[in-house]
């Protein structure tokens, strides 16, 4: 059965018991963590056909939260319908698996952006991350994709300032390498935008 939700409300909260892994039909979403004090981390971004929260399963309690960007459609399976497709469908263990991995070395990548990457480089880096991720399911239109995230999301899932977001955005338009239009993302030149992220796109298997 698939739900609707409207944007900028939690599909899971923190600390749900057993939960359910969410699966993203349309829309976009994000996993994130808040301090006491209100300050936020997005941990990830949730895209259509993206499965998340399914090794949670196991554990009894959720240790993050997912919040819907945009209006969604999902679905939530439980550990008992999990298994059942398992058992029915072949490949749906690997697809699943392959999945996992790709969540995780997306995390790490994202790690190493926080912990090492400039500012113009975690951008550039997220930017292209974003835009291989959504054509690979085919939601981009050659160099354009819809792309509804705000400043914040931005300064949340960067670990930078907002002020520091707006000018590096700024900045990557006055060199051409992006448009930012009415919620649209165009990459002008992707490879001059890899090049300032170092950006080595094998994490993502999508080859």
């Amino acid at each position: 059965m698939a739900f609707s939700g409207a944007a900028r409300v939690d599909l899971i909260r923190e600390g749900d018991p057993t939960p359910s892994a969410l699966v993203l039909l349309e829309g976009w979403a994000c996993r994130y963590k808040d301090l006491p004090d209100g300050r936020r981390q997005i941990v990830g971004f949730v895209l259509p056909g993206d499965v998340s929260n399914l090794g949670k399963q196991l554990a009894g309690a959720m240790d993050h939260a997912i919040q819907s960007i945009t209006q969604v459609r999902y679905m939530l399976v439980n550990p008992e319908q999990t298994d059942a497709l398992a058992a029915s469908v072949p490949g749906f263990v690997e697809a699943l698996l392959a999945q996992e991995q790709i969540t995780a070395a997306i995390q790490r990548e994202w790690l190493l952006s926080l912990g090492q990457r400039r500012a113009d480089e975690r951008m550039a880096h997220l930017l292209v991350e974003l835009h291989l991720r959504l054509h690979a399911v085919g939601l981009t239109d050659r160099a354009t994709c819809d792309f509804p995230l705000v400043q914040s999301d931005l300064a949340a899932a960067t670990g930078l300032s907002a002020v520091h977001v707006n000018r590096t955005l700024q900045q990557l338009r006055r060199d051409e390498l992006i448009e930012l239009s009415g919620k649209r993302l165009t990459i002008l030149d992707i490879d001059r935008l890899r090049e300032i992220a170092q950006f080595e796109g094998r994490y993502l298997q999508l080859a």
